[in-house]
């Protein structure tokens, strides 16, 4: 048995790495515990080709939080964001969308696909700017306890509403509709142009197992719309060295503040004494004691195998066996020889060092999404395409380049097959799908990763590969996420914390609930010593 530590954090992703560093940084003692003999759980940089440095899993970075990146020190850690400048949206007739950080040219190509368009997207771009600023201190705050008769409750719920009520009668149908549409019905509103609809509406199914057509879809649509560097919002980009940077920058941090990270270190078990957790053993039979322990991992992995199911209420356990994980996306990440040359913008441009979106119409995401409905995956996928050597020429030898591909749709549970059986012809039909784009792909090709659903959870421990650790849906926000009654990071089980993407305000390179259920436990520490 080791020492007793005043917290132990499970799990390295980033959101435990946070949480370590907030309460390190208030002087607790804290361990955190890794299963993998690397940080990061989803957010790596790993060699996977001689040369070839691969975001493997998550791959840009824009709804950080800023207070942690200036409460951590992120930038003094190694931290770099570097822009993404733009989206590319190559057609299938050879034609393109193109829309960068030169809003007079964004509006100029636009408006040489649809007149119209161009005039109803500065509009759009001010109401989804304001919606967004309203919105993302949201974020940033504990959901209170609507069922609670608490006066401190009470006092949450109503700063909330006075939040909410700030939005203003003029913009509040907007917010309803955001809250409740699907993206493809709120972009019609605004738009006609297919391509432009098409890859806008992409924003709002990352992750989901949902349609473009799927209401709901709107409000994802705006919280990655609430992407910030540098103060500036709807800015996309990516770490220097790969999303693995960012994990790393975080432990730095926590580690200066006196935490200590063990890897290769699978916990099997939180131990619980009379109601309240007192420690954890690892699957080695080490047990570490310890005042509290926080859960990085997703809601079903926390609350029904780190625990036994029997020691919580029986309707939180119904909740949870409600709670849609869904898993729904691929990746697939590519060493090339050269730079890829489009068809519609051959040579080396200002394209690639931007996101590029295959998504030609709101019906072709749609059909995508019908063949994973069914328990298969897309023959013909969404595809979101980052080529970090672009910008960040370290990621690959020089004149070479990696590619990374993120994938919707796939299945977690296929109809037909096993994804051991079939993960080779998802892999040919991102290719294929990419090589109608690129003529040069298959020549250049040197190498290529394919992770299904199924390789997503059992490399990083996401269950069914899920990236948000649970969909974003209405019913899975704010209060209710991941159940009625335990949006606030705490648990049945005393002293028992969770801090995953499961929990408020969800998935992405956020750290929020990081951030957030460290300062749970250190508002319930004066109660917790004694």
């Amino acid at each position: 048995m080791s020492r007793e530590h005043d917290v132990i954090v499970v799990g390295a992703g980033h959101n435990g790495l946070v949480a370590a560093a907030y309460l390190a940084r208030a002087g607790l003692s804290v361990l955190v515990l890794e299963r993998r003999p690397m940080i990061g759980g989803a957010t790596v940089t790993e060699e996977i080709y001689p040369g070839f440095r691969y975001s493997v899993f998550s791959y840009v970075v824009s709804i950080l939080r800023p207070e942690i990146i200036q409460d951590l020190e992120l930038p003094r850690h190694g931290l770099t964001l570097l822009p993404l400048p733009s989206t590319l949206t190559p057609l299938p007739n050879g034609d393109r969308l193109f829309r960068d950080d030169d809003h007079y040219r964004t509006l100029r190509e636009i408006a040489r696909h649809s007149r119209r368009d161009a005039e109803a997207y500065e509009e759009y771009g001010r109401a989804m700017h304001f919606m967004a600023k309203a919105v993302k201190p949201i974020l940033g705050l504990a959901p209170p306890d609507p069922t609670s008769l608490d006066p401190a409750e009470l006092l949450r719920l109503a700063r909330l509403a006075r939040q909410l009520l700030g939005i203003g009668e003029h913009n509040l149908p907007t917010f309803i509709k955001l809250m409740t549409m699907s993206a493809a019905d709120f972009l019609d509103e605004w738009f006609e142009n297919d391509p432009l609809k098409a890859t806008m509406s992409a924003s709002g199914i990352i992750g989901t197992f949902l349609g473009p057509r799927s209401p709901g879809t709107a409000y994802v649509l705006l919280h990655h719309y609430m992407g910030e560097i540098d103060g500036v919002f709807r800015t996309w980009g990516f770490a220097k060295g790969g999303t693995g940077s960012v994990s790393g920058a975080i432990a730095r941090a926590a580690e200066a503040f006196g935490a200590s990270v063990e890897t290769s270190a699978p916990v099997a078990e939180v131990l619980v004494k009379a109601g309240k957790a007192v420690g954890v053993v690892l699957e080695n039979g080490t047990e570490h004691p310890a005042r509290v322990v926080i859960s990085s991992l997703d809601p079903r992995k926390t609350f029904t195998e780190l625990i036994q199911p029997k020691l919580l209420p029986e309707k939180l356990v119904a909740d949870l066996q409600r709670f849609r994980l869904n898993g729904s996306s691929g990746k697939v990440n590519l060493a090339l020889d050269a730079a890829p040359e489009f068809a519609c913008w051959p040579g080396v441009g200002p394209h690639l060092r931007g996101a590029i979106s295959i998504s030609p119409s709101i019906d072709y995401l749609e059909r995508a999404y019908d063949e994973a409905k069914y328990g298969s995956f897309s023959s013909e996928p969404y595809i979101d395409i980052v080529i970090p050597s672009m910008i960040d020429p370290g990621m690959a030898p020089p004149g070479k380049h990696v590619m990374s591909c993120f994938v919707q749709y796939a299945s977690y549970h296929l109809q037909e097959g096993s994804w051991t059986e079939r993960r080779e012809a998802f892999g040919d039909a991102v290719i294929d799908t990419l090589a109608r784009y690129i003529p040069n792909l298959k020549r250049i090709l040197l190498h290529r990763q394919v992770l299904t659903p199924l390789d997503i959870e059992q490399m990083t421990g996401l269950s069914e590969g899920n990236i948000f650790q649970g969909e974003l849906g209405l019913s899975q926000l704010f209060f209710l996420r991941p159940a009625p009654g335990y949006a606030q990071y705490r648990t049945p089980i005393r002293q028992y914390y969770q801090c995953g993407s499961g929990t408020h305000p969800g998935g992405g390179i956020t750290g929020a609930p990081g951030r957030l259920a460290a300062l749970q436990v250190l508002r319930d520490w004066g109660r917790l010593r004694i």
